[in-house]
């Protein structure tokens, strides 16, 4: 590097002005970076603080904290009189030795990595847009009234507030959502056999936790979901794909395939992603295997809010007098995503269980959240709410409905549903799913392949087309831009 009497010159030491971070914070891990990579050598006069400041364009104050914090970490000294230099101590980490390329047959017997187990979820906008899956109605959530009850809350006892939030979950919430399930999804519950997580997903994790060894066979939908399929995968049990057909999960299937099964994982309100609800014979069925096997069954009743012709079925967990059911519930659809808030409903034999193993680990979340969500289920606004959304989303389905009529009929057949915030738009025979949800893509448009949700291969090949999170004239243009793009690409 070119030697200055000011020191050396650094002409790639830029500054990122609209990066966050602080400038003395920039130019200091740049410096860092030059001095352990050796662009600037052991021994490397540097710059006075004046004239680093001048022709980097900060202030000598930020000049002098960038040396002091150089300094105190042993990257340069200052000599007094003489300037300031790179340290004679600084010793650059050595090259990594190169280690030759395995060869094929040694590649096969390397130990699969965990995380190649599991499936990329999908990725979801931070805006919504079509046709997005698993997205409420950001636009028609009542944020000034959930603002004034979570600022309640926060006016309240500071000891209550601001402690270690209570394991299985706020007593207050607990009691909320077994009020809520008695008058909107027809099963009674106690309190203690409610307990709080982070999300459905988490709740899963402890489910397997608590429940399952590693190697426990577990039938899962086939498709299924993406997020709960990871979270069963993490506790290491073997999960048996059972196909889905018009009735759902197809349990005569899962029987040939796994007849001693330890869990099943079902979507029975609304089948992920098929959308198809579970019928009552399949229903019986199910939890006559469990009680054959003595095993537990997962119930992820995601959307079972939202509902838009006749009622809907009632839960598996009201139908269940063995005690099998574990019941899941979740906020983050009736809500909002990022509140991270789901339940379990678990069966009485299990409710000391849950408690010693999550009390154990210490287990807990947000009260506040907990809180906001109690009140606003007890002044009657969750159910109101509810009413609300479905509503707009029987309004957003119709819309999708009407626009695939119009757009896109004979490129893909879109399937009616009365549940739920997404359907499935099935593609003729010929037609690479794949590829078809890469086209929509280049067009800004949400959707993915149902194969990506496959354990193992499924007949169908379609699209998830989301319609809960955007209006309709989104979805109708959508559609448009669909059919556009299904008529350009190729087959």
């Amino acid at each position: 590097m070119t030697k200055y009497p000011g020191g050396a010159l650094i002409p790639s030491l830029n500054i990122d002005r609209s990066d966050p971070a602080r400038l003395s914070m920039q130019l200091a891990t740049k410096l860092r970076d030059m001095i352990l990579s050796g662009e600037l050598p052991r021994g490397t006069r540097l710059p006075a603080t004046r004239i680093l400041a001048r022709d980097h364009g900060v202030s000598r104050t930020t000049a002098v904290t960038v040396y002091e914090q150089l300094a105190s970490e042993g990257m340069i000294v200052s000599k007094v009189g003489a300037g300031t230099y790179v340290s004679d101590e600084v010793r650059p980490p050595a090259p990594a030795p190169e280690r030759p390329d395995p060869a094929p047959q040694q590649i096969a017997n390397l130990p699969r990595d965990a995380a190649d187990r599991f499936f990329p979820r999908l990725e979801h906008p931070r805006a919504p847009r079509a046709f997005v899956t698993g997205m409420p109605a950001f636009d028609a959530f009542p944020m000034a009234l959930w603002s004034q009850i979570s600022a309640r809350y926060w006016r309240g006892n500071r000891a209550e507030i601001m402690s270690y939030p209570d394991a299985a979950g706020l007593p207050a919430l607990r009691q909320s959502i077994c009020r809520h399930l008695g008058a909107n999804r027809g099963f009674a519950c106690r309190p203690e056999e409610v307990f709080v997580f982070a999300g459905a997903q988490d709740a899963f994790v402890q489910i397997a936790q608590i429940l399952l060894s590693p190697g426990d066979p577990v039938w899962f939908e086939n498709p299924g979901a993406i997020g709960a399929r990871n979270a069963l995968i993490s506790r290491g049990v073997s999960l048996v794909p059972v196909p889905v057909d018009d009735h759902g999960l197809d349990v005569a299937a899962g029987r040939e395939a796994e007849p001693a099964m330890k869990a099943a994982f079902v979507t029975p309100a609304h089948q992920h992603p098929l959308g198809v609800p579970m019928s009552r014979d399949r229903r019986f069925e199910l939890l006559a295997e469990a009680e054959r096997t003595g095993a537990w069954v997962i119930e992820d009743d995601y959307v079972g809010e939202f509902h838009y012709g006749r009622a809907s079925l009632p839960p598996l967990k009201s139908l269940d007098s063995g005690g099998r059911v574990i019941y899941v519930g979740t906020f983050s659809k009736a809500l909002f995503p990022a509140i991270r808030l789901g339940y379990a409903v678990v069966p009485g034999a299990l409710v000391d269980t849950f408690e010693r193993t999550l009390g154990a680990a210490a287990h807990g979340v947000s009260h506040s959240v907990q809180a906001t969500v109690a009140g606003f289920i007890d002044e009657g606004r969750f159910s109101a709410h509810i009413r609300r959304m479905r509503s707009l989303y029987r309004d957003r389905r119709d819309a999708l409905m009407e626009a695939g009529e119009k757009h896109l009929r004979g490129l893909i057949d879109i399937r009616p549903t009365e549940t739920g915030f997404h359907t499935v738009g099935l593609l003729p025979k010929q037609r690479d799913e794949n590829r078809a949800a890469e086209v929509a893509k280049l067009r800004n448009i949400a959707t993915a392949p149902i194969g990506r949700f496959a354990l193992a291969p499924v007949a169908q090949k379609g699209l998830t087309l989301g319609f809960s999170a955007t209006p309709p004239q989104e979805i109708a243009r959508a559609a448009r831009d669909l059919a556009a793009a299904l008529t350009a690409a190729p087959r």
